[in-house]
């Protein structure tokens, strides 16, 4: 698929084959109606100004052969991770997190939607990243790219990187929503807090390996355990709001403050996009995660075994 040779660099053409019929040419588009979109919901917008996807795959679907048509690299393995931090996926600092949204093209008054080709991986990484950069007008797309190429869509050959205008975004950082250690040092004997880890159950429990080495297995003593993908239903959507707060319940109680923890701070943001759905208000992400926390260095104390 290309785009019109008259088309603003990045633009798109409104009517796209296998698109649904939406908003029409010239509208405003509206903010998304929450922190998750619909395949469907995009497809209807695709094209309209004021819309940037922004696709934040990592790993193996990092620089893919094929994307959402005009879809953006927000590159968490590259610019949108502080190289210079010892864990990895640190946050970058504000001035550095500006630059490379400006570089994407992104205004303050555009609304952003994010994706990553793994389904829901990632994609939750970018979305919170956005936000504790006090960015609020930011969805993650359903599914991601396995359910945009389910239901029919377009996608196009990934291009090269964005060489369009650069965009207005200011980074206004949001206090709490990442966290360090010690602040989750903290949460660990707070009654009112649950540190939340979203590995798998073996790699909680230390009895699989860790992927990164040099780390301890196990986990914090106190910290539950709820694997990120046991909050998606097997085509890789994300649960319904009622089946999730029923996932936070049964392994937070009533406890409200939620820190999210993970192997480097990604899939602890999907935790949080989940608990968002489930109505949580009050939530953090540890950004160093155990790839801090199960370091040799500093020694912070480990569990072993279910939680």
């Amino acid at each position: 698929m290309t785009t019109p040779e008259n088309a603003a660099p990045g633009a798109l053409p409104v009517s796209l084959p296998g698109v649904p019929a939406g908003v029409p040419a010239g509208s405003e588009i509206g903010p998304p109606p929450g922190a998750l979109v619909g395949v469907e919901w995009l497809g209807a917008r695709l094209g309209v100004g004021g819309l940037v996807v922004l696709d934040a795959s990592v790993s193996a679907h990092r620089g893919a052969e094929r994307r959402i048509p005009g879809a953006r690299p927000f590159d968490l393995d590259g610019a949108l991770s502080d190289h210079d931090a010892p864990a990895p996926h640190t946050m970058p600092g504000a001035r550095a997190f500006t630059e490379a949204l400006r570089e994407l093209g992104v205004d303050d008054s555009d609304i952003v939607v994010v994706y990553d080709g793994a389904g829901i991986y990632s994609s939750a990484r970018a979305w919170w990243m956005l936000r504790a950069m006090g960015f609020e007008r930011v969805a993650v797309l359903d599914g991601g790219l396995p359910a945009w190429t389910a239901a029919g869509l377009p996608v196009e050959a990934t291009g090269p990187a964005y060489d369009g205008p650069r965009g207005s975004f200011t980074a206004r950082p949001r206090a709490g929503l990442l966290v360090g250690g010690e602040a989750v040092a903290a949460a660990l004997t707070d009654p009112a807090a649950a540190v939340v880890d979203a590995r798998t159950r073996g790699r909680f429990a230390g009895t699989d390996p860790e992927p990164r080495p040099g780390l301890r297995g196990g986990h914090m003593p106190g910290a539950v355990n709820l694997p990120f993908g046991e909050l998606q239903d097997p085509d890789g959507l994300m649960r319904p709001a009622g089946e999730l707060r029923t996932a936070f319940e049964e392994v937070a109680g009533g406890r409200r403050r939620l820190y999210f923890s993970c192997g480097s701070g990604v899939t602890a943001c999907v935790l949080a996009l989940a608990a968002e759905l489930a109505g949580y208000e009050d939530t953090a992400v540890y950004d160093g995660s155990w790839s801090e926390w199960g370091a040799p260095s500093p020694l912070r104390p480990v569990a072993t075994g279910p939680a």
